[in-house]
């Protein structure tokens, strides 16, 4: 019974598009696929002088550059085997914390501090202090201040992560993706457990008391069974976070990709059921589903967050942080403001360029209106909370009533999957793997020409 239950199911899901289709990860509202270069440096000052001070703000670092470039990473990074380009990049860093810090209304404090890349982790001790204390120096802390980290274990040692730990980090993410030999070679990133274990040892033995661990499914060669070992793997880490990211083949986009043989690539379905696989195996072990891809422990704030209906969507992925506004710092860095998104320029000799020629960075963005604000927020809804609680947005937005043909559609099309409840429009339990698609439905910009990752 339940066999042929799950094999409707499949029916179900493989007939509405699932497997075929792909579509934005909604990290944001547009994507950034709708960003345009009308957006830029004037807007970003803009913004940020019309923060209010009493507002926290969290901010993003991005450190661009890895000793070795993995091919399944489509993040803006590139290679370097010295110190040199990190050294003068640090400098543009420092002069552009500077500008903003100019451009900012006094009293401006900081609620949470993230360092992406890339990889943070090439920085040597003198370095990460150096930042740290610039960042600081520009955007004081607040009260319960949060700094979190990526890192690469095959990158860090114990006196990265001592000067990591001195300038304030209370959480770290370490990348993983998968343990399988085979798989790492065909993605370009060899990483061996007794590595990742002797860094997880050093990070709690240095009072970082929150892991999280990233996972990627839909990887070349990767199978339930080799999945299975690297979730038993993760389980001897006993992070308090994972997430578990469905990997994008966008080769028109990251170049290295190319390098990643297609035949050996899961297909949608194979997608599916490994991504199943892994959920299963996490909840079972205790761990809270959040939202689509993360897990976390009950006690974790994240799961807390979502408890209490204060789980967000932002470029990370799942957030327990409440600021509103994201400062972005560094080569492609994107700020999130109440009235729209900046990027700053992507290549890392264009910021430069930018910064040396005394205005802040900003390339690109989208200027928010009263229509785009109504759809962020039913689908940040529907991202985080797997339903749309209409009470709510009415009571946030005038303009609800424009949804309304879109609600009765998503209703129609996704029958039995997407039901009303009151004056909710919630997906059930086995409309979940569609939740992008359903999402997409309130993108008024889903016929942008772009390459999307898969659904499934």
């Amino acid at each position: 019974m339940a066999q042929n239950r799950a094999m409707n199911n499949i029916s179900q899901l493989r007939r509405l598009g699932l497997f075929d289709a792909r579509v934005p990860r909604y990290t944001s509202y547009p994507p950034a696929t709708a960003f345009n270069t009308r957006t830029g440096a004037d807007f970003q000052t803009e913004c940020l002088g019309r923060l209010d001070p009493a507002t926290p703000v969290s901010v993003y670092v991005h450190i661009p550059f890895c000793e070795r470039l993995c091919w399944f990473c489509a993040c803006r990074t590139q290679g370097t085997s010295t110190l040199k380009p990190v050294e003068s990049y640090l400098d543009t860093l420092l002069i552009e914390l500077q500008m903003a810090q100019a451009a900012l209304p006094a009293g401006i404090r900081m609620g949470q501090l993230h360092w992406g890349g890339g990889t943070p982790t090439i920085l040597p001790p003198a370095m990460i202090t150096k930042l740290a204390t610039a960042i600081k120096s520009a955007i004081p802390p607040a009260p319960n201040f949060n700094f979190s980290v990526e890192i690469d274990p095959t990158l860090v040692d114990a006196a990265k992560i001592d000067a990591l730990a001195a300038s304030g980090m209370t959480r770290a993410s370490i990348g993983i993706q998968d343990f399988a030999p085979d798989v790492q070679a065909a993605i370009g990133r060899e990483q061996g457990f007794a590595a990742t274990q002797t860094c997880v040892t050093q990070l709690r033995a240095a009072g970082i008391t929150s892991l999280n661990t990233d996972l990627v499914y839909g990887l070349p060669h990767q199978t339930l069974d080799k999945l299975t070992d690297t979730i038993n793997h993760v389980r001897a880490l006993d992070p308090d976070r994972i997430a578990l990211f469905g990997y994008a083949h966008v080769p028109s986009f990251s170049k290295r990709q190319k390098l990643i043989p297609l035949d050996a690539l899961p297909n949608d379905e194979a997608r599916y059921h490994l991504a199943k696989r892994a959920a299963k195996a996490f909840t079972s072990d205790g761990y809270t589903a959040i939202g689509i891809d993360h897990f976390a422990k009950p006690d974790d704030s994240l799961s807390r967050a979502q408890e209490t209906g204060h789980l967000r969507r932002n470029f990370q992925g799942y957030t327990d942080d409440t600021c509103p506004t994201l400062i972005g710092i560094g080569a492609s860095s994107i700020s999130q403001f109440g009235q729209g998104y900046v990027q700053n320029a992507a290549a890392t000799g264009a910021y430069k360029d930018r910064i040396a020629a005394g205005t802040l960075a900003g390339h690109r963005g989208y200027a928010l209106t009263q229509d785009d604000l109504l759809r962020a927020d039913a689908i940040n809804m529907l991202m985080c909370e797997f339903g749309i609680d209409l009470d709510r947005l009415a009571a946030q937005h005038a303009n609800v009533n424009t949804l309304q043909p879109i609600h009765d559609a998503i209703l129609r099309d996704f029958d039995g999957l997407v039901i009303r409840d009151g004056q909710t429009i919630r997906i059930t339990d086995a409309g979940r793997p569609l939740t992008r698609l359903i999402a997409q439905r309130y993108d008024r910009f889903s016929n942008i020409a772009a390459q999307y990752s898969q659904a499934s």
